[in-house]
């Protein structure tokens, strides 16, 4: 219907009016990522983790800090999620059949891929239980995994998860501001894992590093290519 006084169609005037929440949402949910990537960054930084030993003393830090770290790790990011649950969002697109069956299943392969990843570093530890069980735990070295997944890219967690969330079925502006900012904020923690493993393991990292891709499996193969083809 055309508005007499402003002459343009009520319509569209409805489907700006309805954009405006989605915008809103996206961006609600890329901000709620960055504070939850602050305070998951403050609490993992090693000027935090010392004041937190000198308040608790050694022994319940080691038993229990790591446990602490993961739990608070997946309870902030649930709000996260009721944002993008809950805010106003709508469907950008849809994989029809049988792509979907294929992303599904490719799906499917990544959280079993990351499940067995975990293992071989250690899921127990990964997660803390094993330092509250015993806390001499946190004082052995872990060992430099370059089995299973880790032959192929050196953060296979952060690999697989990629694949899973953004191979949904259905992609919508909430879910892609959730992606986004999930992919950022991995990215960027990745970088800074790299130099901890560096310190931590040396010589045998470095080795590691330049001959194992860092996300993308055979990228450093196609570099050494393209450099004998120059």
């Amino acid at each position: 219907m055309i508005n007499p006084i402003l002459g343009q169609n009520d319509n569209s005037q409805s489907e700006i009016e309805y954009t405006r929440p989605m915008q809103s949402s996206f961006w609600v949910i890329i901000a709620a990522i960055i504070l939850y990537g602050v305070i998951h960054s403050l609490l993992a930084a090693l000027g935090f983790k010392q004041w937190v030993r000198r308040r608790l003393g050694d022994n319940a830090y080691r038993r229990y800090y790591r446990l602490f770290f993961s739990v608070q790790a997946g309870v902030l990011f649930l709000p996260v999620l009721a944002l993008v649950a809950l805010l106003p969002d709508e469907v950008i697109y849809r994989i029809p059949m049988p792509w979907m069956v294929l992303t599904i299943l490719l799906q499917v392969a990544a959280v079993v891929l990351l499940a067995h990843s975990v293992m071989l570093t250690g899921a127990l530890r990964f997660i803390g239980l094993a330092q509250a069980a015993d806390p001499e735990q946190a004082e052995k070295p872990l060992p430099l995994v370059v089995r299973g997944m880790y032959r192929w890219v050196r953060h296979p967690l952060y690999t697989l998860t990629f694949v899973f969330i953004w191979l949904v079925p259905q992609m919508s502006w909430n879910t892609l501001a959730l992606n986004i900012g999930v992919t950022f904020y991995t990215l960027v923690g990745a970088m800074l894992e790299e130099r901890k493993l560096l310190h931590e393991f040396g010589e045998s990292y470095a080795h590691y590093r330049a001959h194992t891709p860092f996300l993308i499996p055979g990228l450093i193969l196609k570099k050494k290519q393209i450099d004998k083809n120059a």
